[in-house]
C-alpha cells in the first residue's frame, strides 16, 4: 500500500539542468513545496500548486528553513577522518607523514569501528546523503565501513584500498589476495539497496599491472560497480608514476590500457591533465572529483576548470578529508569558486554552479543522476534542510537578503554542520 503524500513547505533550491550550458539552471522557490511519498519526489513547485494538487497530503511547515537536494561527495577517504589539520607538506610527504600511518591503524579492527561510524555520521551531520568513498587496505575495516553506512540509510560507494608495492607492507595485498576479498565485499554490497561496490586502486604509483588486471577483472564482474583512483594530483607523483610505467604515454593511458577508463569511471584531482587526457575522459564517459580544499592544502595546483568545462568532462567536488579541510561539500563548492577568482583563466562561478557541483554534478559524476542530485518527479527523495541558528551571520544575511540568489550565496558561504537540521534519504529521516 503506497504512503500519504506529504508536502515540505519551504524555501526551496534545485539545478535541475547544468548552469556550465544553461543560464537559468537554477530553480528556487521561495514559499516552495516540495511532494513526497514512498521515498519518491512527486512534484516541486510553488506551495500553492502543489498543495491544490495534493489536498489531501500532510503538510509539515518548514518556513524559515531552505531545503536543498541531498549533497554528494565524489571523493573522500574514511581513514583518514582523525588526521585532518596535518598542514605544511606536499602530497608524497604528507602520504609517508601522516596519511600512510594512520591508515595502518585500521589493521586493528576495533579501532577502525570505531573511525567509520565517526566518519559516517560526519558524512550525514554536514548534508551529505551519497559518498564516494576509499575505504582501507584492510577488509574487515572495509566492511565495517560498508556496514556502518548500511545502519545509517546514507548512499555510499566503496571498497578495499588496493595496492601491491612501494607503501608500506601491512598495507600491501598480492592481486590474487585483493580480488578474494574484494569480491567477498562485493557480494555484501550487493544485497544492500544504499550500496554499491568501488574497485579502488590507491594510484598506478602503488599498483602494479597485474594488479590493475584484477582491478579490470573485477570491474567485468560487477556491471554496478563504479571505479574510483587518483590522477594527475602532483607534479612529483606524475614524474614517479611516469617512471613506473615507462610504456605508457599519459597517467590515464595506465589506465585506459587495462580497461579501466569508462563511464564507470571516477578519477581525483587531474589538476595536472593533459589535453589529450581530457578529450579522452570525455570520450569514454569518465568523470573526475575536484578537490580544491584539499589541492591547496598540499600545494598540489588549481583545478583547470575552464579546461574541463571545455573538454565536456563531468566533474563533481570531493572533500578528501584528511589532506583536506573537513567533511562540508558547501566549504568545497565555496573553495572552488574562490580557487577559480585567482585562477587567470578560472571560470566566474554563480550560485547556481555552486549548488549543481554539490549536488547534481556530483551525481552526474557518479553516474546517479537518474536517481538522486535534484527534485524531478520520480527521483529518490534526498534531501537537506538548512535553519540558520537565531541571532548568527548567517540569520542576519538571509534575513536583509534582496533574492533568494542572495540566500543561496550566503547559505553556501556560512552553512555548516550547525545548520543541518534534518537529512532524508529516500524519503528517510538518517538524521534530525
Amino acid at each position: 500500500m503506497s504512503a500519504a503524500p506529504e508536502i515540505l513547505r519551504a524555501l526551496l533550491f534545485h539545478t535541475p539542468r547544468s548552469p556550465f550550458v544553461e543560464e537559468t539552471a537554477l530553480e528556487a522557490y521561495a514559499d516552495g513545496g516540495l511532494a513526497i511519498a514512498d521515498g519518491r519526489i512527486l512534484d516541486v513547485g510553488p506551495y500553492a500548486e502543489i498543495r491544490a494538487a495534493q489536498p489531501d497530503a500532510a503538510v509539515r511547515d518548514w518556513r524559515g528553513s531552505m531545503v536543498v537536494p541531498g549533497l554528494v561527495d565524489t571523493h573522500v577517504h574514511f581513514p583518514q577522518t582523525r588526521i585532518i589539520g596535518r598542514l605544511g607538506l606536499s602530497l608524497l610527504d604528507w602520504l609517508r607523514s601522516h596519511a600512510l600511518p594512520e591508515e595502518a591503524r585500521m589493521a586493528d579492527s576495533d579501532y577502525a569501528g570505531a573511525v567509520a561510524a565517526d566518519f559516517v555520521q560526519a558524512l550525514i551531520a554536514h548534508g551529505t546523503t551519497t559518498a564516494l568513498v576509499f575505504g582501507s587496505h584492510f577488509g574487515d575495516a572495509t566492511k565495517a565501513l560498508l556496514q556502518c553506512a548500511c545502519a545509517a540509510g546514507i548512499r555510499m560507494a566503496s571498497g578495499l584500498v588496493l595496492s601491491d608495492r612501494l607503501l608500506p607492507g601491512v598495507l600491501l595485498q598480492t592481486p590474487d589476495e585483493a580480488y578474494r576479498i574484494s569480491r567477498e565485499l562485493m557480494a555484501f554490497c550487493q544485497g544492500a539497496e544504499t550500496l554499491r561496490y568501488a574497485v579502488t586502486p590507491r594510484f598506478a604509483l602503488s599498483a602494479s599491472e597485474p594488479m590493475l588486471e584484477a582491478c579490470a577483472a573485477l570491474l567485468r564482474e560487477d556491471r554496478g560497480a563504479i571505479f574510483q583512483t587518483h590522477i594527475n594530483e602532483n607534479t612529483q607523483e606524475i614524474a614517479d608514476v611516469s617512471a613506473a610505467f615507462p610504456w605508457a604515454e599519459s597517467y590515464l593511458g595506465i589506465h585506459d590500457r587495462f580497461g579501466l577508463v569508462g563511464p564507470r569511471s571516477l578519477f581525483a584531482h587531474n589538476v595536472h591533465g593533459s589535453d589529450e587526457e581530457l578529450a579522452r575522459l570525455a570520450e569514454t564517459g569518465a568523470a573526475v572529483a575536484h578537490c580544491p580544499c584539499s589541492n591547496a592544502m598540499l600545494a598540489s595546483g588549481i583545478f583547470p576548470m575552464r579546461r574541463h568545462v571545455a573538454a565536456g568532462v563531468r566533474f563533481g567536488l570531493g572533500t578528501d578529508v584528511g589532506a583536506g579541510t573537513g567533511f562540508g561539500v558547501l566549504k568545497e563548492a565555496l573553495a572552488a569558486y574562490m580557487m577559480q577568482r585567482v585562477l587567470p583563466d578560472g571560470v566566474p562561478l554563480t550560485a547556481a554552479h555552486l549548488l549543481f557541483l554539490a549536488t547534481r554534478g556530483g551525481a552526474e559524476a557518479l553516474g546517479m543522476a537518474d536517481e538522486i542530485g535534484d527534485f524531478t518527479a520520480g527521483k529518490s527523495a534526498d534531501f537537506v534542510r538548512f535553519e540558520p541558528v537565531s541571532g548568527t551571520p548567517l540569520a542576519g544575511a538571509i534575513e536583509i537578503a534582496e533574492t533568494e540568489g542572495q540566500i543561496l550565496t550566503a547559505l553556501i558561504t556560512q552553512a555548516d554542520g550547525t545548520t543541518v537540521r534534518e537529512v532524508r534519504v529516500r524519503g528517510k529521516v538518517i538524521s534530525s
